[in-house]
């Protein structure tokens, strides 16, 4: 039989256990339930211009591995220019939401990401829907599609998360982290 002073030392420590999982995002270390929230991003991502894939688990439990990072960035580099900027982190982690609200393993098509000043001014010059001031200028939005998923679906659930402009076209969905504003 258990005394009651054991009792209370595995009760107060389970507790503790548990205060702290909660406090540092990480889950408890007791028992799995197979319920726990993943503590993982990963990406599969095809830059439809230049044909490369990319598979990445580019954050564990809280921590951002920097090479895979510096991976994805070269995956949404400028293909016009070739020339490789860094994309916000914050964008990163939009897009792995949105795609995880349809399906966790589905590949992401990329459209465009980050966007030399001459690839954007040639694109609004052959009259595409590109504003000069594109938020693509500074590596904080991305241009995508989920095969299987119509774009009205990926606008729709883009604007439930308020974190930035999300612009519906035929055949992809831009997201960006500016001021909360669609299209």
């Amino acid at each position: 039989m258990i005394s009651r002073r054991c009792f209370l030392k595995c009760a107060i420590a389970f507790a503790c256990s548990y205060r702290l999982g909660k406090i540092t995002g990480r889950e408890c270390a007791f028992a799995s339930t197979g319920l726990e929230r993943t503590t993982e991003k990963v990406l599969r991502l095809h830059n439809v211009h230049t044909g490369e894939q990319l598979h990445t688990r580019y954050c564990v439990d809280g921590d951002y591995d920097q090479n895979e990072i510096q991976r994805i960035n070269y995956l949404l580099r400028c293909h016009y220019t070739n020339t490789v900027k860094p994309i916000s982190i914050k964008v990163i982690d939009l897009l792995c939401a949105i795609k995880d609200r349809f399906a966790r393993g589905k590949e992401i098509r990329i459209v465009s990401g980050y966007r030399s000043a001459e690839y954007n001014e040639g694109l609004r010059r052959l009259g595409r829907h590109v504003v000069a001031g594109s938020l693509h200028l500074t590596g904080l939005a991305i241009d995508f599609a989920l095969p299987g998923v119509r774009t009205e679906e990926l606008s729709k659930a883009a604007i439930q998360f308020q974190a930035g402009g999300v612009g519906l076209y035929p055949d992809f969905v831009h997201i960006d982290v500016g001021r909360v504003r669609h299209w």
